[in-house]
């Protein structure tokens, strides 16, 4: 018997309550910079800059800040570029997969793991992080240390907080990257990183930096430029402070029954596991479910033809680190290949067939929704929850299967269906 409405309706609302809660703590905290958010962005940089003065000066910095650090601000053209590029919005989930979850990752990481043994058995006790996690960040961000980025930190959060797109977001980066320099726990010689102003080799950005920042070496600093340990540390006491469940997995690989129930779920929601047991999902060894009392989430990156996969609450920790799903199942996947796993399975048995689409494509489909009145919100080529959400009803309500995918098939008939619609409309100037 499938689990109740009342049962399921009540464990979303806990969980969407506590992944607000999770995701909230990713956003700056304006630790010396508590002022009303008024935009700064302006296409004329020199007067973004002056948005910027005012800003730090209702923030109270001092001059050395509003003059001197603000006033060697340059843009760097290529950021705003790189921005519009982000690999998570441009590749298929098994190239995103196949570029990060390499061999060499692995083998890497099983040397760091066994170099810094004495190190993450003390952070495992202290912060119930397990250390193939850390690992796993830590080649991801920068591949163990070899590419901690070079471009200037100031300039790249200017750049961004310029650009109207996420101004406000970098904004508060950037005064509290100005907080971290008046408080000397930074120089400004030190800020190198990457085109979004990330840091380290862990890349953790100027508000994690001020909120989570730990001395793990022990030597009066905090460097995490140059220090892996302190790096490490910080990393496990950011992940421990964000609600990281030390018994929990991220999720895990399973298998759908043919003719899978999707209109019995809904993308993007958690519900018990018991409800997908009961759908007949099951793990990749077609092993039942556990009966473990824990919320999921179905996610199909590339459809129902693609790999599936039901994710923990601890993805959620993971996704404040980057918020794209694609990242997050990289870091899960490669944390278990660390530590024995054989990876992906769907990879290793098959190659999806499915046909990856352009953000152009992607927009046009958000907007013929949008038209039909399957709401996806402002069209932005991104397929992210409003888009699955509006895909599987579109889905639904032609006897599609609902996936919430953007395939062919939902590419053949949403055109087919808009055709329809103009024929049947009179044409009141005849």
């Amino acid at each position: 018997m499938l689990a109740s409405n009342q049962l399921i309706k009540q464990s979303l609302n806990f969980f969407n309550v506590r992944k607000l809660i999770i995701l909230c703590s990713f956003f700056p905290i304006m630790a010396n910079a508590t002022t009303a958010s008024t935009t700064i962005a302006d296409q004329d940089f020199l007067k973004c800059k002056i948005n910027l003065v005012e800003r730090a000066n209702k923030a109270g910095f001092s001059s050395y800040i509003t003059q001197t650090v603000i006033g060697n601000i340059s843009p760097i053209e290529r950021v705003i570029a790189l921005d519009k590029k982000q690999p998570e919005f441009t590749q298929t989930f098994e190239q995103y997969i196949k570029a990060r979850v390499t061999d060499y990752h692995v083998r890497v990481g099983k040397q760091k793991l066994k170099q810094n043994e004495k190190l993450f058995d003390s952070l495992e006790d202290k912060y119930g992080v397990p250390r193939q996690y850390l690992v796993s960040f830590w080649g991801l961000e920068t591949v163990f240390g070899k590419h901690k980025g070079k471009m200037s930190v100031l300039n790249s959060l200017a750049t961004l907080a310029c650009d109207e797109r996420r101004s406000e977001f970098f904004t508060l980066e950037l005064l509290n990257l100005f907080t971290l320099i008046e408080s000397k726990k930074v120089s400004v010689e030190q800020l190198q990183g990457s085109w979004a102003g990330a840091m380290g080799h862990m890349q953790f950005m100027p508000t994690a930096f001020l909120k989570y920042a730990i001395d793990g070496d022990n030597d009066g600093k905090v460097d995490i430029w140059k220090s892996e340990v302190d790096a490490l540390t910080t990393a496990a006491n950011y992940l421990n402070r964000i609600d990281w469940q030390a018994k929990e997995r991220w999720g895990r690989e399973i298998k759908l029954p043919e003719n899978f129930a999707f209109d019995k779920i809904v993308f993007d929601q958690y519900y018990p596991l018991s409800y997908f047991k009961e759908l007949g999902v099951k793990k990749t060894n077609n092993q039942s479910l556990s009966s473990y009392d824990i919320q999921a989430e179905l996610y199909l990156p590339s459809g129902h033809k693609g790999p599936a996969f039901l994710l923990y609450p601890n993805f959620n920790v993971i996704m404040t680190w980057n918020l794209s799903k694609s990242y997050a199942l990289s870091v899960g996947l490669l944390a278990n290949k660390l530590v024995g796993a054989k990876g992906l399975e769907f990879l290793q048995q098959e190659q999806t067939k499915i046909k990856p689409y352009s953000v152009t494509q992607m927009k046009n489909l958000q907007s013929q929704l949008n038209a039909l009145g399957f709401e996806t919100g402002e069209p932005d080529g991104i397929w992210g929850p409003k888009s699955r959400d509006a895909i599987r009803s579109f889905q639904l309500k032609y006897q599609l299967i609902g996936d919430g995918y953007p395939n062919k098939e939902v590419f053949s008939t949403i055109t087919f269906v808009q055709s329809k619609n103009k024929a049947i409309t009179p044409n009141i100037n005849q």
